[in-house]
């Protein structure tokens, strides 16, 4: 299976030492050798770098690490293929136009079935189950809301919806964001943590590299990491539950079923 990796912050923070962990297992610590990709927001627009190599091996990957892009979410995928050649256009994170906003998803798992739904509004431009269902997904949404609901929550009930109706078909763990929420599906693996003052020190599991919070915080940052599995040693990590939704914004948890 795939691997995913989410930043919700409330402030504009680099995501260089979890990405170092991350990019080991796409090839070193783990056998997601089928490219990567991760997608930066800041403000209106995206950053979006992708390699269909191996993470670990992958020049993008180091100048990623060591170069510290601040942004508010962060979306990143490592791949493992089961469905669609290894190349650039079936490369997770995708990423559509929905409302004048970027929408960005990535998932793991295997969906049999979805490419048999209709689509309206979007089209893959690759062969992967995950795009196809993405597409799915942003054309329920645009049929359903042609306009931004009034209330954030009544999007995240709805959301919710469209992924139980996906896990059906498959395994489906989700990554999503409408450049304002981070939106966190569990099928089967998914875990987060939420690092806010007093900030501790971390050790990554895969890289021998370790961090001292306290050094590269304020009081007031509030960072929420969400990945497939914990990327650390030291800290206690949350474990989601199958079928469990969290939607981050700022960081913090803005609506959660279970």
């Amino acid at each position: 299976m795939c691997e995913l990796l989410g930043m919700s912050a409330n402030t504009p923070t680099d995501i260089c030492f979890s990405f170092s962990g991350l990019m080991q297992r796409g090839g070193r610590t783990g056998p997601h050798s089928d490219g990567w990709g991760i997608v930066f927001y800041e403000g209106a627009g995206v950053r979006e770098f992708r390699d269909p190599h191996p993470s670990c091996d992958s020049e993008i990957a180091r100048l990623v690490r060591n170069y510290p892009i601040k942004s508010d979410i962060v979306i990143s995928h490592i791949r493992q293929a089961n469905a669609g050649r290894v190349s650039l256009e079936n490369t997770h994170p995708f990423t559509r136009e929905f409302w004048g906003r970027n929408w960005t998803f990535a998932h793991n798992g295997q969906l049999k079935g979805i490419k048999k739904e209709p689509l309206c509004y979007y089209r893959p431009v690759g062969t992967t189950d995950s795009e196809h269902a993405f597409c799915w997904l942003m054309c329920q949404l645009r049929k359903r809301f042609p306009k931004p609901p009034a209330r954030a929550a009544t999007l995240h009930r709805y959301i919710y919806k469209l992924a139980l109706e996906l896990r059906e078909l498959g395994v489906f763990n989700m990554l999503l964001t409408d450049s304002k929420h981070l939106y966190c599906f569990c099928s089967t693996k998914l875990s987060w943590i939420t690092r806010r003052a007093p900030f501790e020190k971390a050790t990554l599991k895969d890289d021998s590299l370790s961090v001292d919070f306290k050094k590269v915080t304020t009081k007031n940052d509030i960072v929420t990491v969400v990945a497939t599995e914990p990327l650390t040693t030291n800290e206690s990590w949350n474990v989601m539950k199958s079928g469990e939704f969290i939607v981050f914004q700022n960081g913090q948890v803005d609506y959660h079923q279970a």
